[in-house]
């Protein structure tokens, strides 16, 4: 039905294009008309608000340094058919401080984290796990479950070597610490020199905001039978069992649905009256907030049922392909967690949790912030999260050096 609709709106949109093209070849005087401008406007939402399923460019091209601009390369090092490891490769011979950030696999792509990979990047050598669209992967590529997922943290972290900082923003939070835990017990190369956890929910049980409580209201069954769905014929994953991206961003968009509606509205009346500046913004960040991908179904239903209803990580009673993980035995690594005061998605008290997890790392190698003011996405984007957040990060991952 999905499809379908997208099929059925395609003239639509096309249409609406092709007006805006055309009014744009009119002569300014004719532009300069309320109506052709409110007409414009009109069509321009039309043709750009809609679901895509492609990731976006990173389009980090420079970024500013105390030596001044440098330029970027984005290169993968490793890739499976799950997962790539992405290196932001700096075009200078400075030695700087390794950072593996790891995005969510929550129905966004990793680009939804542009803003924090530039902000690290000033000071720092990045390196990004991200995850590949499950509509793209072959069935016969495999399963991908919450093991799965803490493999590839573990293969990405053994192969960038001694020295690395781990970064895991919101849903990655647990896998980090499971990975970094069995690294840990095995005294293995890898183990991460510092562990930042940015709005993870570590313990869900401690103030559950609707998120949480969707997923410990219902039996695990419900979610197999309402929200997993198999991939339909035309795309290279067709028979793959997944949890839809459009599913999801249906979810996060009926909690502020009026927020969303107001955006566009603003959108709207930027375009009429000629606010460039103010509607590229809005629709910059539409243009990455609706473009989703799909999670592969076991991976999906492992988090909702391991992280989110038995929270076997917070009770200690979490396992990795049959063994159990001893959060315990993190010794080395440094502890660092951020949440945010407005927090809607990662309830307070949920991420700095992890600090009594980790009972063998001293309490002067651990450190806790609360962000006054931030949301969920203002915690590691936006003006407070380069002003006030990020400066806290930066200090620790170099204490932790």
């Amino acid at each position: 039905m999905y499809e379908a609709q997208e099929a059925a709106l395609y003239p639509l949109r096309l249409t609406a294009g092709m007006t805006v093209a055309a009014l744009d070849l009119l002569p300014e005087r004719w532009t300069d008309n309320l109506f052709v401008r409110m007409q414009s406007a009109w069509c321009q939402v039309i043709r750009d608000t809609r679901v895509t399923h492609t990731r976006p460019r990173f389009g980090i091209d420079e970024v500013p340094t105390d030596d001044g601009s440098v330029l970027i390369r984005e290169e993968c090092v490793l890739s499976t058919p799950f997962g790539r490891l992405v290196h932001f490769s700096k075009a200078i011979n400075k030695e700087e401080p390794r950072v593996l950030i790891v995005a969510p696999l929550s129905g966004h792509f990793s680009t939804l984290m542009r803003e924090t990979v530039r902000t690290v990047l000033a000071d720092h050598d990045v390196y990004l796990a991200e995850w590949i669209n499950a509509r793209e992967i072959p069935p016969d590529a495999g399963r991908f479950g919450f093991d799965g997922y803490v493999g590839h943290l573990v293969d990405f972290l053994e192969a960038l070597g001694p020295g690395t900082h781990l970064m895991a923003v919101c849903q990655p939070g647990p896998a980090a610490v499971a990975a970094t835990a069995i690294l840990a017990a095995r005294h293995g190369a890898g183990q991460p020199r510092s562990l930042v956890l940015i709005a993870s929910p570590i313990d869900t049980s401690i103030s559950p905001t609707a998120v949480n409580r969707l997923a410990m209201d219902r039996p695990l069954s419900w979610f197999e039978d309402h929200v997993v769905m198999q991939v339909p014929l035309g795309h290279p994953g067709s028979g793959r069992l997944v949890y839809p991206g459009f599913v999801q961003l249906a979810g996060f968009l009926s909690m502020n649905t009026q927020r969303h509606l107001d955006q566009h509205s603003a959108l709207y009346w930027n375009l009429v009256r000629g606010r460039g500046d103010e509607a590229r913004a809005i629709r910059d960040f539409y243009d990455e907030y609706l473009a989703v991908l799909d999670m592969d179904a076991e991976y999906y239903l492992d988090t909702v049922d391991r992280i989110f209803q038995r929270n076997l990580l917070a009770r200690g009673e979490l396992s990795w392909r049959g063994q159990p993980v001893n959060t315990g035995a993190i010794k080395t690594t440094a502890l660092m967690t951020v949440e945010g005061e407005r927090d809607d998605i990662c309830g307070l008290g949920q991420t700095v949790a992890a600090h009594d997890l980790l009972t063998s790392v001293k309490p002067k190698n651990k450190r806790h912030h609360l962000q006054v003011g931030a949301g969920h996405y203002g915690i590691f984007s936006g003006r407070r999260w380069q002003q006030e957040t990020y400066p806290l990060v930066r200090e620790f991952i170099l204490a932790s050096a």
